[in-house]
């Protein structure tokens, strides 16, 4: 499992076990709730109508007084009621009234009267000065059918002389409690939906993090590195940081090997040249001999020199970061590359074509002089005698391409993913193999403006070197 979907399952398991005990007190608390609440308002229901039966008991007739004509009216009256979706139709309070003794004196459902309710503990409370309240199933059968009753002593100069009790089915606060444990359960599936939402944010968020990690590590591992990726987390960022070191020491140890390999590999021809030459003049060969091999010795040295200071310029140039650009009107630079190789295309017979171009790019001048100056003296050596060279720049939409095209024989096809390797070199037609660092400088160039470099054959026969860059027009 990744660990993406691990923070969100532990995340997720963690709200929802607190969400549920939430829940859980909240809806238990709703029940007793609402009874206390209904329980308060009994109360004060139960002291106001004793105040008025104090009347309707001391008249000795209190199923004709005050009390009863009122609850006479008021079930004969239709109730029409919306409390917040909830139908109320019909009165639901159920009231008695005790003399001293407990004897029921009026009951408004005239089914009690006369009865002994001094042993119910509304009343008996309620008669010793003490509050008196109970719930009692109206059908013994049913569990469902209690009823909350409250009591409030009827009081004459200071005396207890009958008990008013106000009763009201627990059933009719069902709807309220469903109601309310109804909206808590919406509310805590919207919240579990919120935290889930939330939660699988953050999981896409540390997924696409460790992804652009991921890519950026096996970018490295595949030799194509990619810039550092800017993560908004700080340990993400440290840890990036952290790969980016790693990176930069293990292609710097890398770095060092593969250049002292390179240059050991192509030291040993001239090496083995200088030495044979000298094993023979130490033997004192005739004149000529030794002058022939003492040439060849200076000539390996010039080519070993020439091998030292390119390879010197090549990694000075790879560990660059950046440039200081300027703008440069390619006109003119086509014209200087000409001037400078006007004796050697002269001495072969070759034809430059220049196109006369309006471009202006933005690069490091002498960088941009020499990257085209190599793939023009390329394009020189693999030209027969004869042949023509064009030399164009053309605007494609927010680019410019730079073109040397030749009209060589082409680079072979076992040759073409390999022109850029440093030491890489095809032999010329007078048989000589360059340093092969060339493209190597042409393509550090071009990594440096941020371009892009391509080699190809052509249909009608030879080859294409394409540098394009980005330009700043005039």
């Amino acid at each position: 499992m990744r660990i993406g979907m691990r923070l969100l399952l532990g995340y997720f398991l963690i709200v929802a076990v607190a969400a549920w005990f939430v829940l859980s007190i909240f809806v238990q608390e709703v029940k007793p709730g609402v009874r206390r609440a209904t329980e308060g308002t009994l109360i004060d229901t139960a002291t106001l109508l004793a105040e008025l039966a104090r009347e309707d008991i001391l008249s000795g007739q209190p199923q004709n007084g005050q009390l009863a004509q009122a609850f006479s009216s008021l079930s004969e009256r239709a109730i029409r009621a919306n409390i917040s979706g909830i139908r109320k139709v019909r009165n639901e309070y159920h009231v008695y009234m005790t003399d001293a003794s407990g004897k029921v004196v009026y009951d408004s459902a005239g089914k009690a009267l006369g009865a002994d309710f001094s042993r119910w503990n509304d009343v008996w409370l309620t008669l010793r000065g003490k509050y008196g309240a109970r719930s009692t199933p109206s059908d013994p059968q049913d569990p469902e059918s209690t009823v909350m009753y409250v009591a409030a002593p009827i009081i004459e100069q200071g005396q207890i002389i009958g008990v008013l009790s106000v009763g009201k089915p627990n059933s009719a606060m069902d709807p309220v409690i469903k109601r309310s444990e109804r909206r808590i359960l919406w509310a805590s599936a919207i919240l579990l939906g919120i935290a889930l939402m939330i939660g699988l944010g953050v999981t896409l968020w540390i997924n696409r993090s460790i992804g652009r990690l991921t890519r950026y590590a096996d970018a490295v591992t595949e030799n194509t590195p990619l810039p550092l990726p800017s993560l908004g987390s700080s340990e993400l960022r440290k840890l990036a940081q952290a790969l980016e070191s790693m990176r930069v020491k293990l292609e710097g140890k890398n770095y060092i090997e593969h250049y002292v390999h390179a240059l050991t590999h192509e030291l040993k021809s001239p090496l083995a040249a200088i030495r044979g030459a000298a094993e023979i003049l130490s033997e004192g060969p005739p004149p000529k001999v030794a002058a022939r091999f003492t040439g060849n010795i200076l000539a390996q040295n010039a080519r070993m020199q020439v091998l030292v200071e390119k390879l010197l310029s090549q990694a000075k140039l790879e560990n660059r970061q950046e440039i200081v650009p300027t703008q440069l009107r390619l006109h003119e630079l086509f014209s200087k590359l000409a001037d400078e190789r006007s004796v050697v295309l002269a001495a072969k017979n070759i034809i430059l074509e220049q196109q006369d171009t309006d471009c202006v790019v933005s690069a490091d001048r002498g960088l941009l002089t020499q990257a085209l100056g190599n793939l023009l003296d390329n394009a020189i050596d693999f030209t027969p005698a004869g042949g023509t060279i064009r030399l164009t720049a053309l605007k494609e939409k927010d680019a410019v391409a730079i073109t040397v095209r030749d009209s060589g024989s082409g680079i072979p096809d076992y040759a073409l993913d390999r022109i850029f390797e440093r030491f890489y070199s095809l032999p010329r037609e007078d048989g000589h193999k360059s340093s092969g660092l060339g493209l190597a400088f042409v393509q550090e160039v071009t990594r440096l403006h941020h371009g892009t470099i391509m080699v190809s054959n052509q249909p009608e026969g030879g080859v294409e070197a394409r540098l394009t860059l980005h330009p700043h027009f005039t």
